[in-house]
């Protein structure tokens, strides 16, 4: 998969927020607000990346269901922990605050994870 192809993926599997074009804003796992434009931009409040939900160094790679859309900042808040991790952004109405939160990863991608990277 290229990275533009992560990217596409990512994008598309963000959670899609009624109300607002879906095309150019959605929200991460966390649910921050993200802009399709400022894909990689750590300058910018709506910027994100692509995430390893299971960290490449615990043995993630790029299988699908490993990627997702994160802001940037939770990204980095994020680290390789897993499945616990904190975020740094959430979003309070349109707009993006920062705000600490405890998270984990669901149960039903834990197990796919798990059966995909422990065969």
């Amino acid at each position: 998969m290229t990275d533009e192809e992560k990217k596409e993926y990512c994008w598309n599997h963000a959670q899609v927020v009624e109300g607002y074009d879906k095309d150019t804003i959605r929200k991460d796992a966390c649910g921050a607000w993200i802009f399709k434009a400022h894909y990689g931009m750590r300058d910018s409040a709506f910027g994100w990346e692509v995430d390893h939900v299971f960290p490449v160094v615990m043995g993630g790679d790029d299988f699908e269901r490993n990627l997702r859309a994160m802001h940037w900042k939770n990204n980095v808040s994020k680290g390789d922990d897993y499945p616990e991790y904190m975020s740094a952004i959430q979003s309070e109405g349109n707009k993006n605050i920062e705000k600490e939160s405890s998270y984990s990863v669901n149960e039903t991608l834990q197990q796919v994870l798990h059966e995909y990277y422990n065969k």
